[in-house]
């Protein structure tokens, strides 16, 4: 994971102005170098050395063990599949592994020259062996397995050896689609229209090569007729051949420097997890996610082999107003206003988003070739789009007379570049007033997944709550602690709080969890504990330190430059939040916490800030009570809490067997298992949540927002967790709730029959 913490503007001053102290001793001279050039990449190193060694709050050593940990993620990194590299390969890098602390004090490339030379190579040479084992029909009647985990598999002898491990790699992959395959096929023929949606992610681990193609119903019969067990053989290798060009034509589109990148992030990845530099387009993106708008058609693209296809139009974009581009249309050329159209056919999809992407204003043409097949050039006036699932958003539900709001927070986004924009903070202010004005007795503020963003907005939103008084401390390096505070008397919400979180609410969501916590203003529920991101981090723009007129853009730095502390004191680093009401989480056995991440900042404690704590939550601790009582006794829950052990228990299992009767064999028995599990996504305690009339009002002329909103809202009423968090508000009313006998519907299995 790979969240981030923006501090306010005065203390990105602050590290600026120690990196500036040495400004007139080291200042770069950088002339007009080109893409692609070692001189270049030697500046970078430099230059990113320099900037870490200056800002980072604590920065690691450069010596042996540095080196060693730099060697480790960069190989990993380059094959983290062993399909490439052979162990003579290794052999001659492992020369390097005790010298990339000296090489990178020197400017020395030989080791990434090498590295990067010998991956091309091996690239090429991969391409040609999974041609060559698709070329003809598998034998899947043959006992054989495979084992996928590569962390443990050593690296092969030979290009025979690596060649067998090719085949069965593909041979997995193509045996899981072509399962697939035949039982669509066989629920055909007993007259099954649904089927399961189960692709190759259930069985392959992260970085296999999968068959991509989901099978459908059209892969099974032509006209009505079933089709061997040969002709699906093949049409699996086919399916799994177009996937691998697609994969080998992406990775073809990687310039050098994309790997020199790579190299630099298994660097800055040795000083903490959160330390990384960012090219270009990289930095660009980021400051999107932040920010959720950018300048454009609004419209999102991928490659497919040479063309640039349009997946998505972004509701309330330029392209989504203008009406005529469609998701399936394919761009042909692009063209600025009356300039000359150029043709992106082979383009890399990243140098056709700069051509698309524009300032506001300015208009940009592009031919398209129609999902009718018809060709059409289609004039786009560019324009602030803002992505929509970036934002805050609130729904109202009512039951047994009691009225609730849920506002979800996606991400704790802000425009640094205009503070009269956007921003989490005065969002959710708003979505709290509406819910004031629609007559809600309790709030879920609900920030699962919310991988952080602004801490200045965590201040904000979190004053809401509160009177006044401190939100959070940060301690730079060397520097006093500084406690920042809400200072605004005026409490927006002083009703029942449930604050909802999971593992993966990391870095600002553990903020606000923290603050609400520390004060007994509301009850934090969800997993165990969130992720445990207690570090704060700064994006440096490197030009800023290069004296050139003619540069080139060399991209941005994050580095960690601060901790911060809840009021209590105590740090979030690694140990996270821990949720008053622990609810079972399906994945709360395996390991994808901060604390499971190589390298990560250790725990500590500083002096607590003086607070006051919230006085009206006399009702809490039987709150808390209740609620756990509620979900011992939930079968939902103790079905999720064996869920979650059978996923742990799956996630550790490696070996697969390559013969097919008895991969089907083991393929029914997990489908066997997880029709028990079915009822975890079928459930739906039968309430009906809602839009604020606002927002009603600008679905009637926004369809995909409609559908998004309506997507959600059924959502919220299948959500057991949700559930408990209106349970919750409903034991901190300051009435007891007269509950109504709610049914509860676990829908049976859709076998409909023709």
């Amino acid at each position: 994971m790979d969240t981030i913490i923006n501090f306010m503007k005065r203390n990105y001053k602050i590290l600026i102005a120690v990196v500036l102290v040495s400004a007139t001793l080291f200042a770069f001279k950088m002339n007009s170098f080109k893409s692609e050039d070692p001189e270049k990449d030697k500046m970078l190193l430099e230059l990113l050395t320099f900037v870490i060694e200056k800002g980072h709050y604590n920065p690691a050593k450069i010596d042996d063990v540095f080196s060693k940990g730099v060697y480790k993620d960069y190989i990993e990194a380059l094959d983290p599949s062993k399909r490439f590299f052979l162990q003579s390969d290794i052999d001659e890098f492992a020369k390097y592994e005790l010298l990339l602390d000296d090489q990178l004090l020197s400017k020395d490339l030989s080791f990434f020259n090498l590295t990067y030379n010998r991956l091309m190579k091996r690239m090429d040479e991969g391409k040609g062996l999974y041609k060559e084992i698709l070329s003809s029909p598998f034998d899947y009647s043959i006992d054989e397995t495979f084992n996928t985990d590569y962390e443990k598999a050593p690296y092969a002898k030979n290009a025979a050896e690596l060649k067998e491990r090719w085949r069965k790699q593909i041979k997995l992959s193509t045996l899981s689609s072509l399962t697939d395959r035949l039982k669509i096929q066989e629920n055909k023929e007993k007259g099954i229209v649904e089927k399961e949606n189960k692709n190759d992610s259930d069985i392959l681990k992260p970085g296999e090569f999968a068959d991509t193609a989901i099978p459908t119903d059209k892969d099974a019969s032509t006209d009505g007729k079933p089709k061997s067990f040969e002709e699906l053989e093949k049409i699996t290798r086919e399916s799994s051949l177009k996937s691998l060009d697609e994969y080998f034509g992406f990775m073809k589109e990687l310039t050098r420097d994309d790997w020199f990148s790579v190299f630099i992030n298994s660097i800055t990845a040795r000083f903490d997890p959160h330390t990384n530099y960012f090219p270009p387009e990289e930095k660009e993106r980021f400051d999107v996610s932040i920010s959720g708008k950018f300048e454009g058609i609004g419209a999102r693209l991928q490659k497919k082999n040479d063309f640039t296809e349009i997946t998505e139009l972004i509701s309330g974009g330029p392209a989504w107003r203008g009406k005529l581009l469609e998701a399936g249309d394919v761009i042909m050329k692009v063209a600025q206003g009356k300039n000359e159209p150029v043709d992106i056919v082979g383009m890399r999809l990243d140098d056709v988003v700069k051509k698309i992407k524009g300032p506001k204003g300015s208009e940009v043409r592009l031919t398209v070739k129609k999902v009718d097949g018809s060709i059409k050039t289609i004039s786009i006036i560019r324009d602030i789009v803002e992505i929509e699932e970036t934002y805050a958003k609130s729904s109202i539900v009512e039951r047994n007379g009691v009225k609730y709001g849920v506002i979800y927070l996606p991400k704790f986004y802000i425009n640094f570049e205009d503070r009269n924009g956007r921003d989490a903070g005065k969002d959710v202010a708003a979505e709290v007033e509406l819910l004031k004005q629609a007559g809600v007795n309790g709030i879920v503020l609900d920030v699962r997944d919310d991988g952080g963003g602004s801490l200045s907005t965590v201040v904000d939103i979190a004053g809401l709550f509160i009177e006044q008084g401190p939100i959070v401390q940060v301690k730079s390096a060397g520097r006093q602690k500084e406690v920042l505070y809400d200072r605004d008397k005026k409490i927006e919400w002083d009703g029942p709080l449930v604050i909802m979180v999971n593992s993966f609410s990391a870095s600002a969501s553990e903020i606000l969890a923290a603050a609400i916590q520390d004060y007994k203003r509301g009850i934090i529920i969800g997993s165990k504990q969130t992720y445990g991101k207690g570090t704060v981090q700064n994006v440096i723009d490197l030009n800023q330190f290069v004296r050139s007129s003619d540069k080139g853009d060399l991209g941005a730095l994050k580095t960690t430059t601060q901790k911060f502390y809840r009021i209590n004191g105590g740090s979030t680093q690694l140990e996270g939040v821990s949720s008053d009401v622990v609810m079972p989480d399906r994945y709360a056995y395996l390991k994808m916490g901060e604390r499971d991440v190589d390298n990560a900042m250790p725990w500590d404690k500083i002096d607590a800030a003086p607070y006051n704590l919230w006085t009206n939550n006399a009702k809490f601790s039987k709150a808390i009570a209740d609620s756990k009582n509620r979900i011992a006794q939930n079968q939902q829950f103790k079905l999720i809490e064996e869920n979650a052990k059978w996923i742990d228990e799956r996630s550790k299992e490696n070996n697969y067997s390559l013969k097919f009767e008895n991969f089907k064999k083991n393929q029914k028995a997990i489908e066997e298992t997880n029709k028990k599990f079915k009822a975890i996504a079928d459930y739906d305690y039968q309430l009906k949540f809602s839009s604020l009339p606002q927002e009603a009002e600008a679905m009637k002329a926004d369809i995909s927002l409609k559908e998004k909103r309506e997507r959600w809202h059924e959502s919220l009423s299948k959500d057991v967790y949700v559930e408990e968090a209106l349970n919750i508000l409903d034991d901190l009313q300051a009435k007891p709730v007269l509950k109504k006998s709610t049914p509860i519907t676990l829908k049976k299995d859709k076998q409909v029959k023709s």
